[in-house]
């Protein structure tokens, strides 16, 4: 008595672990992209809590931070779905002479939809939010 032939097992084993090794790559890449973007992010909200901090003025430092923060984005390459910037300016109220600070938080929407991984959502949204000084005795205009 012999065995009956294995015609077509290796083909199967073969796709299985083809599959496997895709999903494998397709999770690496989100997880790379997901990284990459969220140091990108970071730079751009303390991008632009420093812009802000230089300007004389809080309409002033919410225009600058809103374009350091899209530019530093865009020259990292990140293909955000939406850019928002929010920027606290409650330090340009204080008086000269009283330490102040300037607040941003960047948020991007990073879409994933492109990686085709079952279970991912089409998009994430990452935030940070950085701070950065006012010069205590440089005039401020609120």
């Amino acid at each position: 008595m012999g065995r009956a032939p294995d015609t077509g097992s290796s083909t199967l084993e073969l796709t299985i672990v083809a599959a496997a090794f895709l999903l494998l790559v397709s999770t690496a890449i989100a997880g790379g992209r997901i990284a990459i973007a969220g140091q990108a992010v970071e730079a751009a909200a303390f991008e632009a809590a420093r812009t802000a901090s230089l300007a004389r003025s809080a309409s002033a430092a919410q225009s600058q931070a809103t374009a350091t923060a899209t530019r530093i984005i865009h020259e990292q390459g990140l293909q955000c779905a939406d850019v928002g910037v929010r920027l606290d300016t409650s330090g340009f109220a204080k008086p000269v002479g009283r330490p102040a600070r300037v607040g941003a938080a960047v948020q991007c929407r990073v879409p994933l939809a492109d990686l085709a991984i079952p279970g991912l959502p089409g998009s994430r949204l990452l935030e940070a939010e950085a701070t950065s000084p006012l010069d205590t005795y440089r005039g401020r205009e609120s």
